[in-house]
């Protein structure tokens, strides 16, 4: 059956009722062919109270709007028009009948558009309406084919063409149905909205051999040269056969082997090759290949090509001997996390038979699956602990592949217990060791003295970092009496944490209880400490800073007016300097 509906079918109006008010009827589009005419029918209603003596009218070309000047098509009073209309234009119907109805002859492309009215019942009593028509100018015959053409299933072709020029018919013919069927003329049919068509209808039962068959229909006008033709492409659907495929292969371990499936269809097939159910390539063609690159003796199986669209599909087999080791690990996932986080990890792998996958943390096994291409390891709320290097190893009888990746822990930092400090007669030694990441920033306070040393005034400060452990060493001299209180900051962005370091042996009575003899014990070991120190520091600031001289010594903090009560007077004045360290 055909469908006639391919205009917007309906009536304009500007009022609910006819009489009472000024309202048009025209259809909202209508088409006619090229060097044809076109009659657009037309009806309108003003105000019953008017009663002019005589009604004029005007039809303007794509504008309602007389300030605008727009072309003028047809005008009843001077019988002026713009001159693309000049001889092109008259009124078919009868103003006083409220008929506006307008012909077009010899039509030509610039014609195309959209066409408006104007009422003139004399004085102020004119309006334009804002409806309109607009004329659509074709120069071939429209073949309505159905969306769905399947081979086997009968299918309706139409060829629909204007027929609104009251002086021309088109007469309608099929090119190159042969074999397809004989058409059927429905002759000329009014439509909706008043415009006409004339259709002819061809029904055949489609094969696959017609997919892609040009079939046209000619519009042609007696006693004229006017002959209009226009084609489709039937584009039949029809379900795969494959045409193409290997018979079975053997290949040698490390040889090329190249598998290929080829289909016909329409539309194209989604060609697939598996191999035990699994999907190893993939695409929509008419023909796939699946490459093995330097195969193995694990690569052994049977491979199934499948060809399948919407309407139907094929399949078939074909057999291959391989087998091969894993291949090198791959891991997803996060690499640098903040303490108390969850952190997933994802190592994948492909190998036939499928692998172990393990994975490792310091030669402790961590997570491990049997037979599985791939392992996620699930870390929830990783700490400190948790840093440092992993590994993802594959492995099945045929070889074993492992890749190493590195998680990093993000923290706080941690003062650990070790970090203290200890008084030599008058030189005090502070030592905080700190586990952070990033690297933190160190400060020593000493709040009776109302000082705060960081680790960039280095004279004063050595510190050394190693993994996520940092080191430093404040030296504090001229200290004679009781050893301050010596208190230890440690920040980076995720946090800060303070100690205040506790003094280990010996405290501001310890000369007197080791003797002048332990007292020159411990100042020797005391001097080898800072020349250590002094020494290494030298060397590592030697394009940083300016020598010292022979005669100078280290930068110490110095305090003159403190002493270490119970120290031997001849040890008061002794000081410890680079001379000391030779």
């Amino acid at each position: 059956m055909i469908f006639l509906a391919t205009l917007p079918l309906f009536w304009i109006m500007i009022s609910a009722s006819r009489g009472g008010h000024w309202g048009a009827w025209m259809p909202s589009t209508i088409s006619a062919f090229e060097g044809t005419c076109v009659s657009i029918p037309c009806r309108f209603d003003f105000p019953d109270e008017l009663r002019p003596a005589v009604v004029h009218g005007v039809w303007y070309f794509n504008s309602p709007y007389p300030k605008n000047y727009p072309p003028v098509v047809f005008k009843s009073r001077t019988q002026v028009v713009h001159e693309s209309f000049q001889g092109r234009s008259r009124l078919l119907g009868d103003l006083g009948l409220r008929n506006c109805t307008l012909l077009l002859s010899t039509l030509s492309p610039e014609l195309g558009g959209k066409y408006y009215f104007r009422g003139d019942l004399g004085g102020y009593n004119q309006y334009t309406f804002s409806e309109h028509s607009v004329l659509d100018i074709v120069n071939t015959p429209n073949i309505v084919v159905p969306p769905e053409v399947v081979a086997g299933t009968e299918v309706e072709v139409s060829c629909m063409v204007p027929d609104n020029c009251p002086e021309l018919r088109p007469e309608l013919s099929w090119l190159g149905h042969e074999g397809l069927g004989e058409p059927t003329v429905l002759g000329r049919l009014r439509e909706d909205e008043g415009t006409w068509v004339q259709v002819s209808l061809l029904h055949f039962v489609p094969t696959r051999e017609a997919n892609g068959h040009r079939l046209g229909c000619q519009a042609a006008f007696p006693n004229t040269t006017l002959q209009f033709e226009g084609y489709a492409s039937l584009d039949v659907k029809y379900p795969p056969v494959i045409v193409e495929m290997n018979s079975s292969v053997e290949a040698i371990e490390g040889s090329h082997v190249s598998l290929v499936c080829g289909a016909d269809s329409n539309p194209p097939p989604l060609l697939t090759w598996m191999r035990d159910g699994m999907v190893l390539r993939e695409a929509v063609a008419e023909s796939l290949y699946l490459d093995l690159e330097e195969v193995t003796p694990g690569e052994d199986g049977v491979y199934a090509c499948l060809a399948e669209n919407a309407y139907g599909q094929d399949n078939r087999t074909v057999e291959l001997s391989v087998m091969y080791a894993p291949w090198k690990p791959t891991v997803n996932g996060t690499v640098v996390a903040v303490e108390g986080e969850t952190v997933s990890i994802l190592c994948s792998t492909q190998s036939n038979p499928d692998p172990i996958l393990t994975i490792f943390k310091e030669k402790q096994i961590l997570a491990t699956v049997i037979y599985e291409t791939q392992l996620q390891l699930e870390l929830p709320a990783v700490t400190p602990e948790d840093d440092g290097e992993y590994w993802c190893v594959a492995e099945n009888q045929y070889g074993q592949r492992a890749t190493a990746f590195n998680l990093s822990v993000e923290f706080a930092p941690i003062i650990l217990l070790e970090s203290h400090c200890a008084a030599a007669r008058d030189t005090v030694q502070c030592l905080c060791v700190v586990k952070s990441n990033p690297e933190p920033s160190v400060a020593f306070e000493l709040p009776s003295r109302n000082v705060t040393v960081n680790e960039t005034e280095r004279e004063f400060v050595y510190s050394e970092r190693s993994g996520l452990l940092l080191t430093s060493i404040l030296t504090i001299r001229g200290q004679a009496q009781a050893p301050p209180r010596v208190i230890c900051t440690s920040r980076n962005l995720y946090g800060t944490q303070s100690l205040e370091l506790p003094f280990q042996g010996a405290h501001r009575l310890m000369w007197a209880k080791i003797g002048p003899v332990g007292a020159v014990v411990a100042f020797a070991i005391l001097i080898a400490i800072v020349c250590y120190i002094t020494q290494t520091r030298r060397k590592k600031n030697v394009t940083e800073s300016p020598s010292f001289s022979g005669g100078d010594n280290p930068h110490v903090l110095y305090s003159p007016e403190f002493r270490i009560s119970g120290a031997p007077d001849k040890y008061e004045s002794r000081e410890v300097s680079t001379r000391d360290c030779h």
